[in-house]
């Protein structure tokens, strides 16, 4: 990833934002509750670099704040989309008819209902808050990932390598995760990935409607909202929050692109040959393999020959096989 400007830029920006959560957990340039009524709204200076807000509190430390709240909803938000869309996936797969048929028809059922409409019904009995983001964003995005991705799941699951693992009595479990799955990893990169970056968006736009983070909890969306009423006269308040958002998605999407191409030999070149130098040495030992079993009296299967008789040489000299595998020096002659 690091060989691509894309793949560098993402891992720099995705790398910066975790270390600054990190950091924001115990020190921010100024307290989150320190307020000056009298320097409210004012540009970047000494003492505040990205300026204050209407409450006169410093912009620079709440967005580092932000920033730990708002890598965590798009991790866990990325979690439950991820896990709810497999599930959905394994079951649109089933052998049984009635069961892959009435997953895809509740998929199709579920995935027209808007996030936003999903927030504001969980916001009644829950309240404003990080949860109604996160199972909102999870939701929607499991069903939009599970409809994308069955296409490749149902190639991969009729491929020549599952049926062979059905023949040998392999679980359809342990398929679906070390044969199916792995075959998923660079479109779900993809999908997360950008899943990761609406969480993002969508953290922002549910926080401005006030069913998102509540306002004691700092984040972007947070930030946004409480300058964006007054954007044509302090323009730079909604800026850095807005720039914040646009690099954090904009990194987020490009990592799923690039780790698509890292894992895609088609766009590896250097995957690609190692795929291939793979698979000639596969086919050499498999080639002296049958040459050894051609040998006469080798013993193995296809050379028709019993085991004994078999002369493998050692460091003192030839030594007889014998067909419970022991072996036996020969007298030298003379």
């Amino acid at each position: 990833m690091w060989h691509t400007a894309q793949g560098r830029f993402s891992l720099v920006v995705l790398g910066f934002w975790l270390a600054v959560s990190l950091v924001s957990i115990f020190w921010t340039p100024v307290s989150l509750w320190e307020t000056d009524g009298y320097r409210i709204w004012r540009g970047p200076s000494r003492s505040h670099i990205l300026g204050t807000d209407g409450t006169g509190a410093d912009i620079l430390s709440w967005l580092m704040a932000g920033s730990g709240t708002n890598l965590v909803i798009s991790l866990l938000a990325v979690l439950f989309s991820a896990l709810l869309g497999l599930v959905l996936v394994a079951g649109m797969i089933s052998p049984h008819l009635a069961v892959s048929q009435g997953v895809v028809v509740l998929v199709d059922a579920l995935i027209s209902l808007p996030t936003v409409l999903l927030a504001l019904i969980l916001a009644v009995p829950l309240g404003p808050g990080m949860a109604v983001v996160i199972v909102a964003c999870g939701f929607g995005y499991g069903l939009n990932l599970a409809r994308i991705v069955r296409p490749q799941a149902l190639l991969a699951a009729g491929s020549d390598y599952v049926r062979s693992a059905l023949s040998d009595g392999v679980g359809r479990g342990r398929i679906f995760l070390t044969h199916i799955l792995p075959n998923l990893a660079p479109v779900l990169s993809v999908q997360l990935s950008m899943s990761a970056g609406t969480a993002v968006l969508a953290e922002s736009g549910l926080t401005y409607l006030g069913i998102g983070v509540p306002p004691g909890l700092p984040s972007w969306g947070h930030s946004l909202t409480t300058s964006v009423k007054f954007i044509n006269i302090y323009p730079l308040t909604v800026i850095w929050p807005g720039l914040v958002v646009t690099l954090a998605v904009v990194a987020l999407n490009l990592f799923g692109d690039s780790l698509r191409d890292a894992a895609d030999p088609v766009a590896n070149p250097a995957l690609r040959e190692a795929v291939a130098k793979a698979a000639r040495e596969r086919a050499q030992v498999a080639k002296g393999r049958a040459a050894w079993a051609a040998l006469p009296g080798s013993g193995l299967p296809g050379s028709g020959l019993p085991q004994s008789g078999l002369v493998a040489p050692t460091e003192t000299g030839p030594a007889e096989i014998q067909p419970d595998g022991s072996g036996s020096r020969r007298k030298e002659e003379g």
